[in-house]
């Protein structure tokens, strides 16, 4: 008999971090499980889920780039997370054993925001599909002042809206001054990524207009010390990197796959492989 497994498709996929993730934490349960990796383009989606229906022992997968959205023709249901967010990021199965599509980046954007102690005012950097996990959970824990800064505030506006959150938007400019009094900001962008243009200056300058005990949330994890971040800890404010973000989504997701919570006291361990 074949063991259960989990897996992670996209297109690339050699570089995802997933299986070595729920693979630590596998090993840790001694359960007798995997979790693998699969090249799956786009057109052939529809192939996939139909051979994955018929094998008893797949549990699920986790959707990375360019499935998100494409996948939701193929499943038999969507939790409100996915359609909070318009994007699916784990398919597992239900009870029934039918196809269920859901989003656990939310749940990971909570666990980096797990220190602030006031969650009514955010800043959000970024209105693309990272920005809408962002959103959905400032939606869903009632934020009433939500400012983002994005390169088009009109997009931005429609995105929130979409992710059933009432903010304001105001372009990258210095002079506007939307940090002031904050207590959680977040990069949702790649700005400051390796590879990728850096954060702008005036964005770290101004975290010290932030509330003394505002949480720095930067969704980069490569590199994990960004330059947002390293301006944060100059004016003494707290700070969860992209890391954070990715282990706690992945745990959500292993918990829908494996039935079992993800052995969270191995997090120390898990970070020393995942940043070696």
């Amino acid at each position: 008999m074949s063991l259960p497994y989990a897996e992670v498709i996209g297109d690339p996929i050699a570089h995802s971090k997933s299986p070595l993730i729920h693979g630590f934490w596998l090993e840790k349960l001694g359960l007798e499980a995997q979790y693998t990796r699969c090249r799956v383009t786009t057109d052939g989606l529809g192939e996939f889920f139909a051979e994955r229906r018929a094998i008893p022992a797949w549990k699920g997968c986790n959707i990375t780039i360019p499935h998100k959205e494409a996948v939701l023709p193929f499943l038999d249901g969507v939790e409100d997370a996915a359609q909070a967010i318009g994007a699916v990021n784990t398919v597992f199965r239900g009870e029934s054993g039918d196809l269920i599509g859901t989003n656990t980046d939310i749940e990971g954007v909570a666990e980096a925001l797990v220190g602030a102690e006031d969650t009514d005012s955010a800043v959000v950097i970024g209105n693309g599909g990272a920005a809408r996990a962002a959103f959905a959970h400032l939606a869903r824990i009632g934020s009433r002042d939500v400012r983002i800064i994005a390169r088009d505030p009109a997009k931005a506006m429609r995105v929130a809206d979409e992710c059933g959150l009432t903010a304001t938007a105001a372009p990258f400019d210095p002079d506007a001054d939307r940090m002031r009094g904050a207590h959680i900001v977040i990069n949702a962008t790649q700005l400051g990524m390796d590879g990728q243009p850096p954060m702008p200056t005036w964005i770290g300058e101004q975290l010290e207009r932030t509330a003394d005990r505002a949480v720095v949330f930067d969704m980069v994890y490569a590199p994990l010390e960004t330059a947002l971040l390293a301006a944060a800890g100059k004016v003494g404010r707290a700070r969860a990197d992209g890391l954070v973000m990715l282990v706690g989504q992945a745990a959500a997701a292993f918990e829908r796959f494996f039935g079992v919570p993800a052995p969270r006291q191995y997090d120390a361990g898990l970070r020393a492989i995942l940043t070696a």
